[in-house]
This record gives structure tokens, sequence and C-alpha cells, in this order.
């Protein structure tokens, strides 16, 4: 069965990049290639990814137009934006402009990853799109010894999770952890806010 998962580096205090979205903090960070959280083990598992348009246009500025990844992808924009030409073969790379909600556009993305998982790749917003409606399965986390004070946040949700693997490649901490739906208190709020109000009727 497909599974989603966030997989992403953050800072100890929980941001994607700083305010200028630059990501100059991570990519000095020394790691073990082939370690825990390798990128190349991670994936194999892959089907499909998606992302957010910041994301896309971060890829393509610093790939300098060419893509890399040779999976189907998904892009969610309003905007029109730019096709890469492919890194395997120099032709058009299967990337997919969609407009619309999670809600109706998940399921393309999970029959395009077949057998395999659907990666989020970024940015937060859209990892917590796909939570609100319980369909984010996993968050794997590379964590940097960095505290950036600001800048695009992890996953601007409040989440409660299980932690199933912590391990440590290079300066990063990686953590896995399985995603169990919205905070307790925050369920429990809404029950006796639904109770109440059932009182009151």
């Amino acid at each position: 069965m497909t599974r989603t998962i966030y997989y992403t580096a953050t800072t100890l205090d929980g941001y994607l990049a700083d305010p200028d979205d630059s990501l100059d903090w991570l990519l000095r960070q020394p790691q073990e290639a082939g370690g825990a959280g390798d990128y190349d083990s991670f994936i194999r598992g892959i089907g499909a990814l998606v992302m957010g348009a910041t994301t896309y246009e971060w890829v393509l500025e610093h790939e300098q137009g060419v893509w890399s990844y040779e999976l189907p992808a998904f892009v969610l924009t309003h905007r029109d934006l730019p096709s890469p030409r492919s890194a395997a073969n120099g032709g058009p790379a299967d990337v997919r402009f969609r407009q619309g909600s999670i809600a109706e556009l998940g399921p393309d993305m999970r029959d395009a990853a077949g057998a395999n998982d659907l990666w989020v790749v970024g940015g937060g917003d859209l990892a917590g799109q796909f939570a609100d409606l319980g369909q984010l399965d996993e968050i794997v986390t590379s964590i940097a010894p960095v505290v950036l004070g600001a800048g695009r946040p992890l996953l601007p949700r409040r989440l409660d999770l299980e932690l199933m693997q912590v391990e440590r490649n290079g300066a990063f901490i990686v953590a896995r952890h399985r995603v169990l739906g919205s905070l307790a208190e925050d369920q429990e709020r809404s029950s006796s806010s639904s109770a109440q109000r059932a009182a009151e009727v």
C-alpha cells in the first residue's frame, strides 16, 4: 500500500529554509553517503513526488533548469511555471503541474506512485495539507545543528507523532516518525465544544 512520506531536512528549531529561502546552512553540513537517512536508499522506495511552487522554483534555480528526478513529479501551483529538461535524456521531464486540493489530486498522485511511496518534497504547508486529511503517514527529518530563529516552518500544524527510529548521520540527527493525527488536546477541546453545542440545542 502506498504511503505518503514527508522526507526533508530541518534546523533544530524547525525551519526548512531561512527567511530568504537560503539553504546554505544545510549544504555545508557533513553527511555520510549510505548512512542513516541517505537519499539514495530513500528514493529507491519512492514512486512519485509532489512539491509546491516555491520548492519547485528553488530546485530549478539551483539545478540551472535541469531536472534530476526520473519519477513522476507533481507541482501544485496557480501560476504558469517553466518546464525543465530531463537530466537523464535532455528531453522534457515528467513534471505535472496541477491546481486543486489534495483531496482532489491525492488519488492521481498515489496511482502514479504505483506500489511505491509518495514523497512530499515540500514545503511544510503542503505536508500539512496531507496531514489535515489524515493522508500523511510518516515524517523523516534530518535535523541539522543549526538554529535560524525564523524562516520557512517545517510543518505548521498541531500533530501527535510516534517516534519510530532515530540515528545519526554526520552532523545530522535522523528521525522517523509516524503521524498519529491532530494533537490530542485539540481533539479533546473539539469534542467538548461539540458536546456543549449539542447540550444547548
